[in-house]
C-alpha cells in the first residue's frame, strides 16, 4: 500500500465541517485509510482574488488504489459535497481534494501530475505536510522543509 498525501480545502459555507465530512467519506472507502489529519488553515485565495479566505489542510492515506483511481475517488467526494467546476478555475469552493504525492511516485499523465506541480510554490500546502512528516521527501523536488525554506 502507498502513503499518499492529499490537499484539503474550501471557502465556501461550513468550510470546516465540508473538510471533515470530506475526510470521512474517504475513510469509509474499504481502499483508503486514513492515517493522519494536519491542522486547518485560514489562507489567502491564489489566483483569483474576489473571494473568502480558504481553510487549507493536508491528510496523509495508505490505499492499494493505483494514482487515477485515487483521483476518481477524489472528485467524486469533491462531487457529492457540491463542487462544481463551473466557475473561475481558482475561483471560489465547496471543497477541493488535490493529490499531492502518491509514495515515490512521478506521474505525468492526461489530467493527472503527482507530485503536485504546484505544490512547492504554496506554503499553504507544504506547511501541512511538513505537520504530517517533518523528513517528507518530494520525489525530484527534494524535502519538504527545503521547500519551505525557499518561501520565507
Amino acid at each position: 500500500m502507498a502513503v499518499v498525501y492529499i490537499g484539503l480545502g474550501a471557502n465556501l459555507g461550513d468550510r470546516e465541517r465540508t473538510i471533515r465530512a470530506a475526510v470521512e467519506r474517504l475513510g469509509a472507502d474499504p481502499e483508503i485509510d486514513v492515517v493522519a489529519v494536519s491542522t486547518l488553515r485560514e489562507t489567502e485565495p491564489v489566483g483569483y482574488v474576489a473571494q473568502p479566505r480558504f481553510l487549507n489542510g493536508a491528510a496523509a492515506l495508505q490505499t492499494g488504489l493505483a494514482p487515477r483511481e485515487l483521483l476518481a475517488r477524489l472528485l467524486a467526494v469533491e462531487q457529492e459535497l457540491g463542487r462544481t467546476r463551473d466557475g473561475p478555475r481558482f475561483g471560489p469552493r465547496t471543497i477541493d481534494l488535490d493529490l499531492l504525492l502518491y509514495g515515490e511516485a512521478v506521474v505525468e499523465e492526461r489530467g493527472l501530475v503527482v507530485p503536485h506541480p504546484r505544490l512547492a510554490e504554496r506554503r499553504f500546502v507544504l506547511e501541512p505536510l511538513a505537520e504530517l512528516d517533518p523528513d517528507l521527501e518530494v520525489p525530484g523536488r527534494g524535502p519538504v522543509q527545503a521547500l519551505l525554506a525557499t518561501l520565507e
